[in-house]
């Protein structure tokens, strides 16, 4: 049996978006071992519950639709995408169900700032007026660089083949990486949630790139509200410490990037620990 990984349907308000992207997605799912399981946006939470028990991982996709401001406390701004509520409603079961279930979760673009908005985190609202263009789009392969932690879980799936050597020495050569990277955003997270922690940033103009489950954090017992029926509940990560969201596109380099590859092959072997054994 193939990991199975739920991936939500992008959008609710463009099908042209979902019917390019989505299946890239399921591509590098499958490419890399796994079997993609489309969770549609107008499934019913028990629908949902019922579908989610069948898989094993998560992988958050990104939309043209922005996080609601609301959920982190923030006024509207007017650069700010419309909301998407079947969107947010879908990545926050999905993220309930993987941790209280120990299922792994890989959040790109959208997916980080959504799983950033989960553990209580904020947003940046818009980074136009920053000197670095990071709504570059599909079309261009490399767009910037991130620096990105050698002592984190994203620093080793980071191929150094990959990476260019940093122009400065010392701290930032010992102790991070500098991989290139696409992008296609103009939202990034601003405090990172709880438990969370800063894994890679743009070297230009210091936006967050990546955010990770703080290994610190991992083994305490963690007090949220579920986000469907309101209740206060504890649980524990028990089988995987994979809870990681960057804001490049992974699944648009996979063909060309051995670390783009290595994120995917990760989530789906941390998605096979959790297959029953005969």
């Amino acid at each position: 049996m193939k990991p199975r990984i739920a991936i939500p349907v992008p959008t609710t308000t463009d099908l042209a978006y979902n019917q390019r992207s989505w299946p890239m997605y399921a591509a590098a799912i499958q490419q890399s071992g796994g079997d993609p399981v489309e969770v549609p946006l107008t499934l019913t939470p028990t629908e949902r519950t019922a579908l989610l028990a069948t898989t094993h991982g998560v992988l958050l996709t990104g939309s043209p639709a922005d996080v609601n401001p609301d959920l982190f406390g923030a006024e509207l701004d007017p650069a700010t995408n419309p909301a998407d509520p079947a969107r947010e409603a879908t990545d926050f079961a999905l993220l309930d169900d993987a941790i209280h279930h120990g299922k792994p979760a890989l959040g790109i673009c959208y997916g980080v700032q959504s799983m950033n908005t989960w553990r209580g985190g904020t947003l940046v609202q818009d980074l136009t007026p920053l000197p670095v263009n990071h709504s570059a789009g599909p079309t261009v392969a490399i767009a910037h660089t991130a620096l990105i932690a050698k002592d984190s879980l994203l620093g080793t799936l980071v191929d150094p083949a990959e990476c260019i050597v940093p122009s400065a020495e010392g701290i930032i050569a010992d102790q991070f990486y500098r991989l290139p990277i696409n992008t296609s955003h103009h939202q990034a997270v601003a405090q990172p949630g709880d438990a969370l922690r800063i894994v890679a940033r743009c070297p230009d103009d210091a936006v967050i790139e990546a955010i990770e489950l703080d290994p610190t954090l991992a083994d305490k017992m963690f007090h949220v509200e579920h986000h469907e029926t309101g209740d206060p509940e504890t649980f524990h990560v028990e089988h995987s410490r994979f809870l990681l969201g960057i804001q490049w596109h992974p699944e648009r380099s996979y063909d060309i990037s051995p670390t783009s590859r290595n994120l995917f092959d990760r989530l789906v072997s941390e998605s096979a620990r959790l297959i029953p054994t005969a």
